[in-house]
């Protein structure tokens, strides 16, 4: 199994920035995409960000040109930069991994969420 570790969330001002870290343990063959969604209280999870191994970036039109994700390979890790947070950034955001394991990499493919990370955008 793979588990994924989310940090850097917490309180911002109006304005402010964030960069959110993911990072991936476990029995790791090869991570394919990974990306970042949220989910504010009484919504549904949004898809975010999305970041191939190669590094191909897609993003929802609600966060283009505000937030950024990028990726480590080598220490298996994401992240995503958020600048000029807005109120209606306020969510819980979670980072998906799509991963083949060490276990079975050649007949079976898997998907791990982290646990989430609160982010708050409030004065």
């Amino acid at each position: 199994q793979v588990q994924l570790v989310e940090s850097g969330g917490g309180l911002v001002q109006p304005g402010g920035s964030l960069r959110l870290s993911c990072a991936a343990s476990g029995s790791i063959f090869r991570i394919n995409d990974m990306g970042w969604y949220r989910q504010a209280p009484g919504k549904e999870r949004e898809l975010l960000a999305t970041i191939t191994s190669g590094g191909s970036t897609n993003y929802a039109d609600s966060v283009k040109g505000r937030f950024t994700i990028s990726r480590d390979n080598a220490k298996n890790t994401v992240y995503l930069q958020m600048n000029s947070l807005k109120p209606e950034d306020t969510a819980v955001y979670y980072c998906n991994a799509d991963y083949l394991d060490t276990a079975d990499w050649a007949t079976a493919a898997y998907d791990s969420w982290g646990q989430g990370t609160q982010v708050t955008v409030s004065s």
